[in-house]
């Protein structure tokens, strides 16, 4: 499919550059509206989540563009999740079962560059410093500022690509008109980022192919590993109360706080007095909003669209997942743009909605729960019941990291199943040789329909 009629997007995100490489391969002529500076030419902003986590859904998302072996030379793997208890014991809890369930550790700065120097090259034009200061549905336009040279521009609504971050300017007008509905939900807790420098030989001074975590109840700390030997700290942390963000005001307080709950870890950070005063707390929401589209005119995606709370990790992946609909949903329509944003939205908004739900609930598991007996002897249990049925009884970590195939949706509708399964199974339990399995399996094959084609 070939069409002259110009794309805009708005914004050069991951999402925004890697929707403008869908729609550059079908032969649309993309231009791309960035408010920040080129970041191939600056440094992203201290705190600013240097790097992410990428799963299963963002690496088919970039095969759909050919990117996947580029990208491999970017990721550090992460087989599973090294709890840090207050002793300073570890132990690593397993992502899954099988040597390809892991996630991988990127550079978001690393990642953006790649996607839009394969845009660019391919002849999607990006402009940068360049704000929308105008939504303007009804004469389907949009207006930027280029802040260089303080020149007003014009780029065609009809139709256009929202990709512009959870603050979206598009999804704020959209919101102004009659129908459409928004909520914006922050927790009480936020974050702020922090730093393990590389080993003095340039490696890496805790397990590199792990995400740490730091469990301690009500709040946590984890780490994940870059290239170069250092590991990205998230404190994540209440805005009050002790221990709260407005309780550890000074340097000080920031080290006799390390001290004295994550002892292990505060050895390891020279840098933490600087880091936490220079980095900001940065705060953690969701976005609802519905629909995510204007007719033909405009589509949100991305956080614009569904902001979530970055505990499972999916945000990104979530992102790149709707840039791969979007084009599949483009093709089936033949090129109608109305048509093809009316069934983006229907298919993509009840998986949304799914995993905003198990992002929150994801925070309580990785600051509590994985350091709960009772959650490792249903860990045990599940991965012992995925040997035994696995076109059936899936975990739902598994389910939303490493499938696919199944939509958040989906896997959050089995996952309360399955919990509930294991939760009456292990209840007064301290191991699962005693259980049942028969009566589990008959329970399995009752309630929970074959994933894909179950052998006879």
């Amino acid at each position: 499919m070939s069409d002259s009629k110009p794309v805009t997007i708005v914004g050069a995100g991951l999402a925004g550059s890697l929707m403008a490489l869908y729609l550059v391969r079908r032969g649309y002529d993309v231009q791309v509206f960035e408010k920040r500076q080129d970041l191939r030419t600056e440094e992203i902003s201290a705190g600013r989540s240097i790097n992410l986590a990428l799963a299963n859904r963002g690496l088919t998302a970039l095969d759909g563009v050919g990117m996947h072996e580029e990208i491999r030379k970017l990721l550090t793997t992460m087989r599973g999740r090294m709890v840090h208890d207050e002793e300073g014991n570890t132990s690593l809890q397993p992502y899954g079962q099988q040597d390809w369930e892991v996630i991988y550790s990127v550079s978001r700065g690393g990642l953006n560059a790649l996607l839009m120097d394969a845009a660019e090259a391919e002849g999607v034009k990006f402009h940068f410093e360049a704000p929308c200061t105008t939504v303007d549905p009804d004469n389907r336009v949009l207006r930027f500022r280029d802040q260089v040279s303080n020149v007003e521009m014009e780029a065609p609504m009809s139709p256009a690509i929202a990709a512009d971050g959870a603050g979206s300017i598009v999804r704020q007008a959209l919101v102004e008109r009659a129908g459409y509905k928004c909520s914006v939900e922050f927790l009480d807790h936020s974050y702020k980022e922090l730093s393990i420098p590389p080993a003095e030989d340039g490696g890496w001074r805790i397990e590199k192919e792990a995400l740490h975590i730091w469990p301690r109840g009500g709040y946590m700390l984890i780490a994940l590993p870059n290239l170069d030997g250092s590991f990205t700290v998230t404190l994540f942390l209440p805005n009050k109360g002790k221990p709260g963000f407005d309780q550890l005001k000074s340097p000080d307080d920031a080290r006799r706080f390390f001290d004295d709950v994550f002892p292990d870890a505060s050895e390891l950070m020279p840098d933490l007095e600087h880091d936490y005063i220079h980095n900001p707390v940065g705060e953690l929401g969701t976005v609802r909003c519905n629909p995510w589209h204007l007719d033909d005119r405009v589509a949100l995606i991305g956080d614009a669209a569904h902001a979530i709370v970055p505990f499972h990790g999916q945000g990104m992946n979530c992102a790149f997942e709707d840039c791969r609909d979007m084009d599949r949903c483009l093709k089936e329509t033949g090129g109608d743009w109305e048509k093809t944003f009316e069934l983006f939205t229907t298919q993509r908004k009840a998986n949304a909605d799914a995993i905003a739900d198990m992002a929150l609930e994801n925070y309580v598991e990785m600051r509590h729960s994985v350091a709960d007996p009772q959650f490792l002897l249903k860990k045990r249990l599940a991965f012992e019941l995925e040997r035994r049925y696995p076109f059936r009884f899936v975990p739902r970590y598994s389910m939303v990291m490493f499938r696919d195939d199944i939509g958040y949706a989906e896997a959050r509708t089995r996952g309360i199943i399955q919990d509930e399964m294991l939760a009456r199974a292990t209840a007064g339990r301290e191991d699962i040789v005693d259980l049942d399995m028969d009566a589990l399996g008959d329970e399995i094959l009752d309630k929970l329909p074959p994933l894909g084609t179950e052998p006879i």
